[in-house]
């Protein structure tokens, strides 16, 4: 116990100032973590302290994670979806907010509409795994981490030829600042985030599709799907373990002795050719649609392909109404489709946004690949694919020979094939991919 009489005036009062400060910490900031570093030399550092632990606990990685953006329900397919997601990502970048993790569509939004359902994020993607990858550069929230401290504030997107991309980028920067920045959240409302208009570059979009990584059921389904595509090369080259199907699918993404094979993402559906005819008359070009004979010409004249070659077709089954895209390919080139390659039954057990899912990624990791370049499937791929090339230093041009080959089978290239594909990366907009090109970079 301090007794006063036996101190100074002067240290008695400064005793006196020192209980006073304590007290008021005590009123004024109880619930505040962070104050064991208090010094009676000053309220300085109680301020410091005090603001420091806040921002620990309300940025992450530079990124706010005490304001969020929530936006609609996506739909469409699923690369239009993926495309939807990467721009409401960069959305909630921009306004240097958190995003509250949307909603996927199981099945496509224009054929299906009776059956449209939503599906949460993380039974397609790794919600942790995107996090992780994604660090510093865009985040996901859970509606769980909402404190609904300070409400919420609806964006009302625009639309129609009005609603340029230079009101949109306003509308942003408003949104960006007072008095909409003190809400929690943002709530967009009124347009699918696949309309939105686009104000980034390619390579911010192919940042955030990195972070995209299929759950585990999926790419275990991919897997059984590539392994059985392979282990059909090596019967068809007569070589030995064909009966270790089990085993490949743990071991051909790592072994450089993988039999290699080509995936042809071949757009003949009938609602792709009604789609393709109408794009063709409105952009007065004629480098969209393709004929299943054009398509198996061109793939039969790539050069420099091992024969025999295992063709993975990917197709729309439910809407192809041709049933001979089997028949008439290039000696050496072995067309398979689910089908025949007996993997029918992976795919039937889910709805068509995993269907899509599996068949996207036996495409992105064939040794060859060829689509076509106005489809957002295709492209993506490409996308996918040009940036892995780059990761391992494969950036410079398309004259020469480097893993990850791609071609776009409705521009003719050199000698009758298709033409050789990589995504410019120096773009500054996702339009060439949204909506297709004839320029493909090579």
């Amino acid at each position: 116990m301090v007794n006063f009489s036996d101190l100074t005036v002067v240290q008695s009062v400064c005793l006196a100032l020192v209980v006073i400060v304590l007290v008021f910490r005590a009123v004024l900031f109880p619930t505040f973590p962070g104050y064991g570093a208090f010094d009676v030399g000053g309220i300085v550092d109680l301020v410091d302290s005090s603001t420091s632990s806040l921002l620990r606990k309300n940025v992450d990685h530079g990124i706010r994670r005490d304001k969020f953006l929530e936006v609609p329900q996506i739909v469409w397919g699923l690369n239009n979806q993926k495309i939807a997601f990467a721009r409401a990502c960069l959305t909630a970048r921009m306004l240097n907010r958190t995003l509250l993790v949307p909603s996927l569509s199981a099945s496509l939004f224009y054929k299906e509409v009776e059956q449209l359902q939503a599906v949460s994020f993380d039974k397609i993607f790794q919600f942790t795994k995107f996090n992780s990858l994604c660090a510093g550069f865009v985040q996901l929230a859970k509606y769980s981490e909402l404190l609904n401290r300070t409400g919420v504030v609806e964006m009302q997107k625009g639309s129609g030829r009005k609603w340029t991309p230079a009101k949109d980028l306003d509308q942003l920067k408003q949104f960006k600042g007072d008095p909409y920045d003190q809400y929690e959240v943002i709530r967009i409302v009124g347009k699918n985030p696949f309309l939105w208009h686009d104000h980034w570059p390619v390579k911010e979009y192919a940042r955030i599709l990195e972070c995209l990584v299929l759950v585990d059921e999926i790419a275990e389904e991919a897997d059984q799907v590539i392994s059985r595509i392979r282990a059909v090369g090596r019967e068809a080259q007569g070589t030995q373990g064909s009966s270790q199907q089990s085993d490949v699918g743990n071991m051909e993404r790592a072994s450089p002795v993988a039999t290699p094979y080509m995936a042809v993402h071949m757009r003949i559906e009938k609602d792709w050719m009604i789609h393709c005819k109408n794009l063709e008359k409105r952009l007065n070009i004629n480098e969209i649609c393709s004929s299943k004979e054009v398509i198996m010409q061109r793939v039969g004249n790539i050069k420099g392909l091992g024969k025999p070659t295992v063709v993975y077709l990917a197709v729309a089954d439910s809407l192809l109404e041709d049933k001979t895209i089997l028949s008439n390919w290039t000696e050496g080139l072995l067309p398979f489709e689910k089908k025949k390659l007996g993997v029918v039954a992976i795919y039937d057990k889910y709805p068509y946004l995993i269907k899509s899912a599996i068949d996207y990624e036996v495409c992105l990791r064939a040794d060859i690949f060829v689509g076509n370049s106005f489809s957002t499937f295709s492209s993506l791929i490409v996308l996918e694919r040009t940036q892995k090339m780059i990761r391992m230093g494969l950036s410079s041009s398309c004259s020469t020979d480097p893993s990850w080959l791609s071609y776009a089978y409705n521009i003719k290239g050199d000698f009758g094939g298709p033409k050789r594909w990589m995504t410019n990366m120096s773009d500054s907009s996702l339009q060439a991919i949204s909506y297709g090109t004839n320029h493909v970079s090579c």
